[in-house]
């Protein structure tokens, strides 16, 4: 099955198109009070990208960690997962969410444009990795094989499922826009890879976090995909804060899961895919952004 194409990042229009994904409007929430009488606080709304695809079940699996956050800061949580990375971006922007989960490049994107706040990561986004999959029987063995062949990105704005993979492959020597056959955007993790599954592409890149999720709970056959290519380590996943959230309560938000515990709390860490949790800084983003620049995302 033939992959659409697409402009090129180093192009002026592939960089107008992704700067599109910035837009936002709205209006933010707030609490009022009638005769006197307050009404019931407004939820903390914590947003999440699609990573492993946005459906009311996996809000409706996420319940332990909402439950966790929901005692932890002291008030009521709603857990949000926007259609795409870009709207979780545009709620932090207009007010629709207090906190999200964001990759390492939309954390930069949305740094840039609404000043948000890093907070917190699982230790392992400070070293983190994408994995090219394809199919195991396939004759690709190394990133120099995907000359000529369908590749699948994530996002168009996800670090580990396009900026990273991407980067690897102009670096082994690979034009995405001229080497491949076509490529396309599944919009997450999780669809790329059941997209190599099912053999609709050649290839793609993904967090190898879902990929091992998605083998071990045997929602994708891990005999019908294998990994031909790991990208060196970079820092990924952010929890953060919109900027004018209280620093009280982005503290017991931090602290929320700087204090989870494997042997207490296995089922929240679960949901989350970690083990442990560390403060975050802008800092460490560096890097993100100077790639991100180089690749004309911004």
């Amino acid at each position: 099955m033939p992959a659409s194409r697409n402009v090129s990042l180093f192009s002026p229009a592939g960089a107008l198109t992704r700067r599109g994904f910035l837009g936002a409007g709205g209006a933010a929430i707030a609490v009022t009070a009638l005769g006197g009488v307050a009404r019931a606080a407004a939820p903390v709304r914590i947003g999440m990208i699609p990573d492993a695809g946005a459906t009311q079940v996996a809000i409706d699996q996420k319940a332990p960690l909402k439950d966790y956050l929901g005692k932890a800061i002291g008030a009521p949580v709603e857990l949000v997962i926007p259609t795409s990375y870009n709207a979780t971006v545009e709620g932090l922007g207009n007010g629709s969410l207090d906190f999200a989960y964001l990759g390492g490049l939309t954390f930069v994107k949305a740094r840039a444009s609404y000043g948000i706040v890093p907070l917190v990561q699982r230790k392992i986004d400070t070293e983190f990795h994408s994995l090219f999959i394809t199919q195991a029987n396939s004759s690709i063995k190394g990133l120099a094989d995907l000359k000529g062949k369908s590749f699948a990105f994530g996002d168009v704005i996800s670090t580990s499922g396009h900026l990273m993979p991407y980067r690897a492959m102009v670096q082994a020597g690979i034009d995405p826009d001229h080497d491949l056959k076509g490529f396309r955007y599944t919009g997450s993790h999780a669809a790329t890879v059941q997209v190599v599954a099912a053999g609709s592409a050649d290839a793609g890149a993904c967090d190898e976090t879902v990929f091992h999720e998605l083998v071990d709970s045997g929602k994708v056959d891990g005999k019908a995909v294998r990994v031909f290519y790991t990208t060196p380590a970079f820092v990924d996943y952010v929890w953060a804060a919109r900027k004018d959230v209280a620093p009280a309560l982005q503290e017991k938000f931090t602290a929320a899961f700087l204090n989870l515990s494997p042997a207490r709390d296995a089922q929240v860490l679960d949901i989350l895919r970690g083990k442990e949790f560390v403060r975050a800084n802008n800092e460490e983003y560096a890097a993100i952004q100077e790639v991100a620049t180089k690749l004309a995302m911004f």
